[in-house]
């Protein structure tokens, strides 16, 4: 883990020396996971989503970004709308840290500089490596973690961003995480798990998915940048 901090600061040192203007901040919401266990809705967050959000702005139009976020995911068959998951009664929770890298996309322009407010809608997508604890469900037990973790997601975010003053910007975002793992609810054990059939359950052939949902609040500074030579 600290090898891919390491990678990530870098990276971000490199650009800063080099950029004219750059935001960094918060981000703050909701997360829920999508699998085997509980609910089977899109959006619906029950637990909570923290970190750190960094932009490079290379023009108006997008920015190189990243970030560090923390949540916990949980889902309970009894909150579920599936009568057979009820009758199971499942539940388990996980905590997630993820780092995340990649390219801002804004619908128009988005000028700081014009002088007066803008706001614009943009996508985001990249690639995410995260952590978590690989879990399963023992016979005649319940879901439970046996180790450490981590795996890659593409990440897939939709937001609307305004400015609120000469220097901050101010987000919403709904952002789900197509993981390349179908363990963050222990139904499809790994680390020497994966030849135990009778440890599975669910749908095998899918993998996880999780979503945050929330608010981002983001300095800038620098120069008023040159889009000239990007």
């Amino acid at each position: 883990m600290k090898l891919y901090i390491t990678i990530i600061l870098v990276i971000f040192s490199v650009a800063f020396a080099n950029s004219q203007t750059y935001e960094v901040g918060g981000f703050f919401g909701g997360a829920n996971y999508i699998g085997d266990v509980g609910k089977t809705t899109y959006i619906a967050p029950n637990t909570g989503v923290f970190g750190a959000l960094f932009k490079w702005n290379r023009s108006q139009r997008h920015s190189f970004r990243g970030s560090v976020l923390f949540a916990k995911i949980e889902g309970d068959d009894s909150n579920s709308n599936d009568s057979r998951r009820k009758e199971r009664g499942y539940s388990f929770k996980n905590n997630i840290m993820e780092i995340s890298a990649g390219i801002e996309f804004t619908f128009w322009e988005f000028n700081m500089y014009s002088g007066k407010p803008v706001s614009a809608p943009y996508l985001y997508t990249g690639i995410t490596y995260f952590w978590y604890q690989a879990l399963y469900k023992p016979p005649n037990g319940d879901i439970t973690n046996y180790d450490k973790a981590a795996s890659f997601a593409i990440p897939i975010a939709i937001g609307y961003k305004a400015t609120v003053g000469k220097k901050f910007v101010f987000a919403a975002e709904i952002g789900a995480r197509y993981t390349f793992t179908d363990d963050l609810d222990g139904s499809n054990p790994i680390k020497g798990l994966e030849d135990n059939e009778s440890l599975k359950f669910g749908n095998v052939n899918n993998n996880d998915w999780y979503v945050f949902t929330g608010l981002t609040i983001t300095y800038t500074f620098g120069r008023k940048p040159c889009y000239c030579n990007f």
